[in-house]
């Protein structure tokens, strides 16, 4: 399948850096509406020597962090919507099943669909998919904070 929207294209937009990002491209966008994002997973990610060594799995925490960051692009996507620039994005609520590990070789599809967005934090629904089937799903509520705002609440908790 081709994609709407390429890995560089996808850095971009992201604020999270290598070796963070679990989006590797766009295949579907209906921007404010739904997104579907593609992340091949290799033996060489840098996590599988510890997680696990003798069964490599690919952590649920980073299958989350694929839904979210979808979620920022469907977000970030929507022209409708004003994001200020290096806006900081806080996951608030994640309710998540996994229902099948996750491990190398694997083509994860990730579809998230909007239930509400707004300039400042949404609501998603997600679904991890591995050929047509079911691997992870997640309820994500998420808030966008200034980045001046997100630096004053950081200098309060060091004080």
């Amino acid at each position: 399948m081709s994609l709407v929207m390429s890995f560089d294209a996808v850095r971009r937009l992201l604020p999270q850096a290598y070796p963070f990002i679990m989006v590797d491209g766009v295949e579907e966008l209906q921007p404010g509406k739904r997104i579907v994002c593609r992340k091949n997973v290799s033996g060489n990610e840098w996590m599988f020597p510890g997680h696990f060594p003798q069964h490599a799995i690919f952590p649920g925490v980073l299958l989350i962090e694929g839904m979210a960051q979808s979620a920022i692009l469907l977000l970030k996507t929507d022209e409708s919507l004003v994001v200020p620039e290096g806006a900081t994005y806080m996951l608030a609520a994640a309710k998540t099943r996994f229902l099948k590990p996750v491990v190398p070789g694997d083509h994860l599809r990730y579809a998230c669909e909007a239930v509400r967005l707004a300039s400042m934090g949404g609501v998603v629904e997600a679904v991890v998919y591995v050929d047509g089937e079911i691997v992870a799903k997640a309820d994500l509520t998420f808030a966008i904070q200034e980045q001046k705002a997100a630096a004053d609440v950081a200098a309060v908790r060091q004080e």
